[in-house]
């Protein structure tokens, strides 16, 4: 598959390392966990989104812009690495920002991500949650044009076929180092949220015929919706990259029941879960995305559906700098010990 077809800006810190957690896999007691780290993709400390950017920001600036837009929740890590995208190219950036928790907290509506997208010289704007976010930033985009600028707009999670090729790409890179160090690998699970990760994956796996599973630990929304949108993008991705009717329906597969109250509301187990990684393998993970991701993993492995002598892949999207926007609901008494 010729992805040097379509423009790119190779900006991204790739390929991201590929480990093994042995003290993890020790403590869970079931399969061999390895971690592939898009943590470390670079810009702003990194993330999933830096990936789709690539190709998100080389059709903008293709396109003749002088300014990209996007939207995201308050703590959204593709707002700050949108951001950080536009001033390394010296684009304009300017998010609209939406409530989702309703947090009044100072640190979680001025820290962390939010922080960062200011820091980057982004203008942001926002929003209530529940609105329409991407018809409200068309019609912010329009009111710049109006002014003279050339805006391209970005949806939210930068979730479109062309920010799907970063991880249609992905899954090329996976294969290749699986390959290069003889690792077998029999499932492959991420967090899943806006469907663009998601759904580039799948396309790109399908389209190698790795034979891998893979599993998304939704974020956000039901499994019946989180699955029809992963499945409507890989479509398109595919129908993009001349592979059409490459995914079937049956190879997009979602478990959403680990959100808890909702998006961006931390959980227990997705507090437990950022302690574990950190203690044990000095790895940080979000409340948001990863944390969520990663506390469907260990509950999944705890029962039994990844087995011992199994290799699974867990792929981390990122995220760390949200932790400084949910510093209150850290109270690690009781939250996770050490077997033994």
């Amino acid at each position: 598959m010729h992805l040097a077809r379509f423009p790119r800006r190779f900006l991204a810190h790739l390929p991201t390392p590929l480990e093994r957690l042995d003290r993890l896999s020790a403590e869970l007691g079931g399969p061999e966990i390895w971690i592939k780290r898009d943590d470390c993709t670079g810009l702003s400390t990194g993330g999933n989104k830096t990936r789709k950017l690539e190709f998100l920001m080389a059709e903008a600036e293709m396109q003749g812009a002088d300014m990209v837009m996007t939207q995201g929740a308050t703590q959204s890590n593709h707002a700050r690495q949108t951001a950080a995208f536009a001033a390394k190219m010296g684009l304009a950036c300017h998010i609209l920002l939406e409530d989702r928790t309703g947090s009044n907290d100072a640190n979680y509506n001025n820290n962390g991500n939010v922080l960062l997208d200011h820091l980057h010289g982004a203008t942001t704007e926002k929003r209530p949650g529940g609105g329409d976010m991407n018809a409200e930033m068309e019609a912010v985009a329009d009111r710049f044009r109006a002014e003279g600028r050339k805006v391209y707009t970005i949806p939210g999670g930068g979730s479109n076929p062309t920010g799907a090729l970063g991880y249609v790409n992905c899954a090329f890179e996976m294969l290749g180092q699986f390959n290069e160090r003889g690792l077998r690998v029999d499932h492959i699970i991420h967090a899943t949220g806006s469907a663009g990760t998601q759904a580039g994956l799948i396309t790109g796996l399908k389209a190698m015929n790795a034979g891998i599973p893979l599993l998304g630990i939704g974020v956000r929304a039901p499994r019946a919706k989180q699955e029809e949108n992963v499945f409507n993008l890989a479509v398109a991705t595919a129908e993009k990259l001349g592979c059409a009717g490459v995914v079937d329906r049956a190879d997009v597969v979602a478990n959403t029941e680990y959100v808890g109250e909702g998006y961006g509301i931390p959980t227990e187990g997705g507090m437990q879960a950022i302690a574990m990684f950190a203690e044990l393998e000095a790895i940080l993970l979000d409340p948001v995305y990863s944390a969520k991701g990663a506390a469907g993993f260990i509950d999944l492995i705890r029962k039994g559906h990844f087995k011992k002598g199994e290799r699974v892949v867990f792929l981390h999207t990122g995220g760390a700098a949200a932790l400084f926007g949910y510093d209150q609901a850290f109270d690690f008494a009781g939250r996770w010990q050490a077997a033994g």
